[in-house]
């Protein structure tokens, strides 16, 4: 199975030494020196690292051939892939890879349907949930852990504890003013 671990952003440097944006937990498994990966598009790759190191709190990397800043520059935006056991689970306990979490049932946790994931947007400050619910229509839910109680591979679901509006349209105002009453 194919994940897609990093993308490529600016050179830096002359020297061929490129940033990365990380998609992955383990970045030092999977973009460690002598590691081979696929590339999107394919024509770029694939693509050996050679160094890699962290500068000013990004990583960078140096791929096998790529030896000068305009080299560097036309690998942006290139996707990063590599190959992975299907099989093969997360090291911790409650991290789940995108193709364990893809097609799984969401509910609330009173038993209402809400829909099926059918994409995981990974986005800088949290991941949401993709939900196509039964109407044909999107709701994105942010996989955080107040929202999203429980995940349950055996099951193939998702149980969520939605905050009022964020699966519908009737969002509960509350003011100190009811409360007071």
């Amino acid at each position: 199975m194919q994940l897609v671990v990093a993308r490529i952003g600016r050179a830096h440097g002359v020297r061929g030494e490129v940033t990365v944006e990380v998609r992955t937990d383990e970045p030092e498994l999977r973009l460690a020196p002598g590691a081979v990966l696929a590339t999107d598009p394919a024509s770029a790759g694939p693509l050996t690292i050679e160094t890699g190191r962290v500068h000013s709190g990004r990583l960078l990397l140096r791929f096998e051939g790529v030896r000068d800043r305009n080299a560097a520059e036309a690998l942006r935006n290139t996707l990063l892939i590599a190959e992975v056991d299907p099989d093969e689970l997360p090291e911790g306990e409650d991290e789940y890879y995108d193709h364990q979490l893809i097609d799984l049932d969401v509910v609330t946790e009173d038993g209402v349907e809400v829909g099926r994931i059918t994409e995981i947007s990974h986005l800088p400050t949290q991941d949401l949930f993709v939900v196509e619910r039964p109407d044909g229509t999107e709701v994105l839910i942010p996989f955080v852990q107040e929202i999203v109680t429980q995940i349950d591979l055996e099951q193939q679901r998702a149980v969520i504890d939605p905050p009022p509006g964020l699966i519908d349209d009737r969002a509960e105002i509350v003011s100190s003013r009811d409360d007071s009453a």
